[in-house]
């Protein structure tokens, strides 16, 4: 007969490892799955709308601060060059994201709410 490969706690409870290597019990997952479905119900949302607003505003200020790179001179270059060391790691993936093609209703992802 195989033996049980789960660890089991005091009163037949059964124990999951957790990342930081502690265990948790059932109901320590219930109430951490509970937590997660009650999150994905009301807040996923709009904190996907959050981190797509703030892509959108960097883009934007990339776009009046660096807009020479890609072709479209907004602000003189001394602006520019003063924010440069701040926006090296960025510059690459947005030059890519900004000449990239797209259609036009790309920006937006339009909801059926009602439906």
């Amino acid at each position: 007969m195989l033996a049980c490969a789960t660890p089991r706690l005091g009163g037949g409870a059964r124990a999951r490892r957790t990342k930081g290597g502690g265990e948790l019990t059932d109901k320590a997952t219930w109430k951490q799955a509970f937590h997660e479905f009650l999150y994905g119900l009301t807040g996923y949302e709009f904190a996907q709308q959050a981190i797509e607003l703030r892509a959108s505003m960097e883009t934007l200020f990339m776009l009046v601060s660096f807009g020479d790179m890609v072709g479209l001179p907004i602000l003189p270059p001394y602006y520019g060059l003063r924010l440069l060391p701040y926006v090296v790691p960025n510059v690459q993936t947005w030059k890519r994201r900004m000449l990239r093609e797209r259609e036009l209703g790309d920006d937006h992802e339009y909801h059926l709410h009602g439906l």
